[in-house]
């Protein structure tokens, strides 16, 4: 009975549903794949081994690396909402498993670059290509007009509930 509880919390709506049965079904959908994104995103976290600060702390390195840009323990610090001490526990497991590496900044030889190695991008693209490749093939069964229609409504979505990206790619949340 609990585990039932669990299931159905998660798709549970707290707010008016839609006026229509579709409209319904159409939210319930996207409710499950909330669910779908946070299971796959802790099946990942658990595969790699990592605690939720430390999968975090990887994944904003490789999208730092991605966008060409440097990060520190003081950026880590900020986007962790953690102390600098629990940052540099944080990059010191990360490093001892071969995930993260510290490297001198190149104009400030104070500061530190941290960069996640290649093995971190390998396990991480990994656990994420499941979940990844099963929106890409749900899309790829709709034509453009219907993808067009899913754009939209999850646009809105993450617009009305503040999770949306400027052009560059930064969260505005």
């Amino acid at each position: 009975m609990p585990l039932t509880v669990v299931r159905h919390e998660a798709v549970h709506l707290y707010a008016p549903p839609p006026a229509t049965q579709a409209g319904v079904r159409a939210v319930d959908a996207i409710l499950r794949l909330h669910k779908a994104e946070e299971d796959a995103i802790e099946r990942a976290r658990v595969a790699i081994g990592l605690t939720n600060s430390e999968f975090r702390t990887v994944r904003y390195l490789l999208q730092a690396v991605r966008d060409g840009r440097d990060m520190g323990p003081k950026d880590v610090a900020v986007m962790l909402s953690k102390s600098n001490a629990a940052v540099t526990q944080v990059v010191d497991r990360l490093e001892r498993l071969g995930y993260v590496e510290r490297k001198r900044h190149a104009s400030d030889r104070r500061a530190q670059v941290l960069c996640p190695t290649e093995l971190a991008a390998q396990r991480v693209d990994d656990a994420f290509r499941e979940f990844h490749s099963a929106i890409a093939a749900a899309i790829g069964l709709v034509d453009d007009a219907e993808a067009d229609v899913v754009a939209r409504v999850l646009d809105g979505v993450s617009q009305g509930i503040g999770a949306t990206l400027d052009p560059e790619g930064e969260s505005e949340a």
